[in-house]
């Protein structure tokens, strides 16, 4: 697969906020936003998606999404595509998207959470590097922590090299390389069935948040009674599981599949729900040491 990397961000660029998963609540909060971007020396424009919500989801309909992902694209005018918020919703686009309308449109699109569904998928179906970054809707509309919004500017500017993980339990030693993948578990499991596995050797990245040890380990047995999967993933990067009740039955259960995968995998990376988060590029080849808790970026993701 060809892979596409898009422009980094500079000043002056103009920043898309898109809502195509969960409904805006309280569109203050997508106003706290903008005024965030344009103090820091961008222009924004804001999808209709953001005024607008059916049941628990954003935009009137599934097709105004739709419409607004590809409207986004396709604007020249704006450079940067920033999900609003996570939820439940971008499953129900996936077999509605213009994949060669992304393709031919590359430029950033970042999020977390349900985002990643159209993270992966992105990456998968048109080679495009995506970002797993923080969001307007719960980070930039309020006071942003200071590492969080140097993650944010330093990793779209093309500017990242390493991430390390803090106060790490290391579940299996060893070190690989592969295209970093992954993101929110539950969500990456809502993708089995589909093709949404790219060919290639992956260092997978997980973080989820209010979910039971017991489901959890369903989720990841789910995810490695794939075969293609288990014989993908060279190496495992654990963030935060926020929330959880407890975290010796989640270290004893990310244990056992170390052991049964015989990977390296190691825990603390900043990747989480929580207010503190990294921005990781998807689909860029790195290096993941497990004994040192580190994920090294190995070439350029920006252009």
């Amino acid at each position: 697969m060809k892979i596409i990397k898009p422009n980094k961000l500079k000043k002056g660029n103009t920043i898309g906020i898109l809502a195509i998963s969960g409904r805006i609540k309280d569109f203050e909060n997508i106003e706290k936003a903008k005024s965030f971007f344009e103090e820091e020396g961008y222009k924004v424009v804001i999808s209709e998606t953001c005024k607008s919500s059916h049941r628990y989801m954003a935009g009137l309909n599934d097709d105004e999404c739709i419409n607004e992902l590809h409207k986004f694209f396709s604007d020249k005018n704006i450079d940067v595509i920033l999900c609003a918020r996570g939820g439940y919703g971008t499953l129900r686009l996936i077999d509605k998207i213009d994949w060669e309308l992304i393709k031919n449109n590359p430029k950033i699109f970042a999020g977390y959470s349900d985002i990643t569904t159209l993270l992966n998928l992105i990456y998968k179906k048109t080679g495009l590097i995506t970002f797993h970054s923080a969001m307007p809707n719960g980070d930039f509309s309020k006071v942003i922590d200071d590492y969080t919004k140097a993650a944010f500017f330093n990793t779209l500017e093309g500017k990242t090299i390493c991430y390390h993980a803090y106060n790490s339990s290391i579940f299996k030693e060893g070190e690989a390389v592969g295209k970093l993948w992954g993101g929110n578990l539950s969500t990456l499991c809502a993708l089995c069935g589909t093709n949404f596995i790219p060919n290639e050797d992956l260092i997978l990245f997980l973080e989820d948040l209010n979910e039971p040890v017991y489901k959890i380990d369903k989720m990841l047995t789910q995810l490695f009674n794939i075969a293609k999967l288990r014989k993908s993933v060279r190496g495992i990067a654990i963030g935060e599981f926020k929330d959880i009740e407890d975290k010796n039955q989640l270290d004893e259960v990310i244990l056992e599949l170390a052991n049964k995968l015989n990977i390296p995998i190691c825990d603390g990376f900043k990747i989480t729900h929580n207010k503190i988060k990294d921005t990781l590029p998807i689909g860029i080849k790195v290096y993941f040491n497990a004994n040192a808790g580190i994920i090294k970026i190995l070439e350029e993701y920006c252009k």
